[in-house]
């Protein structure tokens, strides 16, 4: 367990509020597919659960499979064997930067396109 001055760093990477968020993915990373749920999310990241995982570092693209699909640019930043990964979201385009939000909005308990 984790005290003192290396927890309170630790617990201040995380700048975004998570929210608990199960959803099917895909995970398109060169030329395979391979399957995962969302565990949780953020504005900045979400954990995976998956069988099959990437290393630290890796770059995928994942679709979230909802009502209105969203990808987001992805980048392992940490490994859990057996459970899955944590990564960092990137959103390029515009749309899926609305969609995302809307998503991140209706999990916080705000109307969707409501300024925080």
């Amino acid at each position: 367990m984790e005290t003192g001055e290396h927890a309170s760093r630790r617990l201040e990477r995380r700048w975004a509020p998570r929210y608990s968020f199960c959803a099917d993915l895909e995970i398109e990373w060169g030329s395979a597919v391979l399957s995962g749920k969302t565990r949780d999310i953020s504005a900045n990241g979400m954990f995976i659960e998956a069988a099959d995982t990437l290393w630290i570092g890796a770059g995928f693209t994942a679709r979230l499979n909802l009502a209105r699909p969203v990808k987001v640019n992805c980048s392992v930043k940490r490994v859990e064997p057996g459970l899955g990964m944590g990564v960092a979201v990137a959103l390029a385009e515009t749309e899926n930067q609305k969609y995302y939000q809307d998503l991140l909005d209706s999990l916080a308990g705000n109307p969707p396109g409501a300024a925080l």
